[in-house]
């Protein structure tokens, strides 16, 4: 019995879902589906990262741009979500073209 390598589990997955699931909960979601785990780290991290730093630079910030602080939180939550949603569908294209 052999196991499927990490290429041809990319290429069976469906790369519209993990493209959803890239975009809809965000936060490198499609990528535990992909079975990715590097990628799924790296956006995680990247994530936790633009947290931190949102809260970080809240502390002293004025109650005036509280609203423009989470505007520019979630514009970057977005930004990410979009790339990563990108990516995954890619990667699966880049797999099923060279196999």
């Amino acid at each position: 019995m052999t196991f499927p390598n990490r290429d041809q589990v990319l290429a069976a997955s469906a790369g519209w879902v993990a493209v959803l699931l890239n975009v809809l909960p965000g936060l490198g979601a499609g990528y535990l589906y992909q079975r990715r785990w590097k990628a799924y780290w790296i956006t995680s991290a990247l994530a936790t990262s633009w947290f931190v730093a949102g809260a970080a630079l809240a502390q002293g910030a004025a109650a005036d741009a509280e609203q423009q602080n989470q505007l520019v939180g979630l514009l970057g939550l977005l930004l990410l979500a979009g790339i990563t949603a990108a990516e995954a569908g890619l990667a699966v294209k880049r797999v099923r073209n060279a196999g």
